[in-house]
């Protein structure tokens, strides 16, 4: 079995937002070395700039002179442009967009030659960070995509709460039209094995949302479960799965019927992020599951109304860091296994 420490490369996200903040803060807890190998994508420059902002001074890292020649027993910097980039906390910036954006490039080449062995993303601006280099609506598109992953699913995990969704970033008025029979099974099925070979549950017992209020009322206001839904249901319960539902997502969660469940699929983006944050914002993480590498990120964006005023909760990016590490070892354990 590999029993060296993972290396989780981090990228910075925007700089002007609350990213580098939590980053440090996270890793100024010199416990998370005794388990992985942090190393930073970004910049030396922004780590002093907002470790003094911070009063960090004690924060230490080692610079990366030669490719994949990490150290072991610190906090390891690539950086990722040579340029002096001007950092202004909570002020949107199309130059830190693309800083944001060689952050990311650089730790998916990483991963790509194996000298990572998974990684968590800080929030980028979607605005800033959209050019014709970076054509998508967010993290998981970009990433599925890099990776030629057939489909992928955005999986938010909390201490006792996991929620993925059908639909990701698309407007609700689209939501209905990407429901499909085809869609909902798959977006099951990636669910189901995540939970076997990432978190080693091996007999997942899955809750599916409705789409509509009250799950529908048997067709009085909308067709989509009774159409779509409820048949794919009862299909892969045929064949053996604990798949339940759908069930009305208004009372789901305020009854805590999802704590019966190992995982809840909801079917759009709100619908399932909604109840997710308010239950465990403070150390929920995004899970790109589907993917052939391990990528996670804080369950929060670049909150710029708090960036540069050393505000910023660093729970969640270091939840991320501990759960990139866990499914690490969840997958070296079941490679020795087969």
């Amino acid at each position: 079995m590999n029993h060296e420490k993972p290396k989780i490369g981090i990228s910075l996200g925007d700089l002007n937002g609350i990213g580098p903040e939590v980053v440090i803060k996270a890793l100024a807890d010199n416990r998370l070395l005794n388990m992985a190998t942090p190393v930073i994508y970004g910049s030396a420059r922004v780590l002093s700039f907002y470790r003094k902002l911070m009063n960090l001074e004690e924060f230490n890292y080692s610079q990366v002179k030669n490719k994949g020649q990490f150290f072991h027993k610190s906090i390891n910097v690539v950086n990722c442009w040579e340029d002096v980039i001007e950092i202004n906390p909570g002020q949107p910036s199309k130059e830190t967009g693309k800083a944001a954006l060689a952050s990311l490039k650089k730790v998916v080449e990483d991963v790509k030659e194996g000298l990572i062995d998974g990684f968590v993303t800080a929030p980028i601006d979607k605005n800033t960070i959209h050019s014709a280099e970076f054509p998508f609506r967010g993290h998981t598109e970009y990433l599925t995509q890099t990776f030629e992953a057939m489909e992928s699913l955005m999986l938010m995990v909390g201490d006792d709460l996991k929620v993925g969704l059908v639909t990701e970033h698309i407007p609700v008025k689209e939501v209905s039209n990407h429901i499909t029979k085809e869609r909902v099974e798959l977006k099951i099925r990636l669910l189901e094995l995540t939970l076997k070979k990432d978190f080693t549950i091996s007999k997942p017992k899955i809750a599916v949302l409705g789409l509509n209020p009250h799950a529908g009322d048997e067709g009085l206001i909308g067709s989509e479960e009774n159409t779509v839904i409820k048949p794919v249901i009862n299909d892969l319960k045929s064949k053996g799965k604990l798949i339940f539902g759908p069930f009305p997502a208004d009372g789901f969660f305020a009854t805590g019927q999802h704590t019966k469940y190992d995982a809840v699929l909801a079917m759009y983006h709100d619908q399932g992020l909604v109840p997710f944050k308010s239950i465990a914002f403070d150390n929920g993480v995004n899970y790109t599951a589907g993917l052939p590498i391990v990528r996670t990120s804080p369950d929060h964006g670049t909150a710029y109304a708090i960036a540069g005023k050393n505000m910023a909760d660093e729970g969640s990016m270091r939840q991320a860091i501990y759960v990139a590490c866990d499914i690490i070892k969840n997958r070296r354990e079941q490679l020795v296994e087969k």
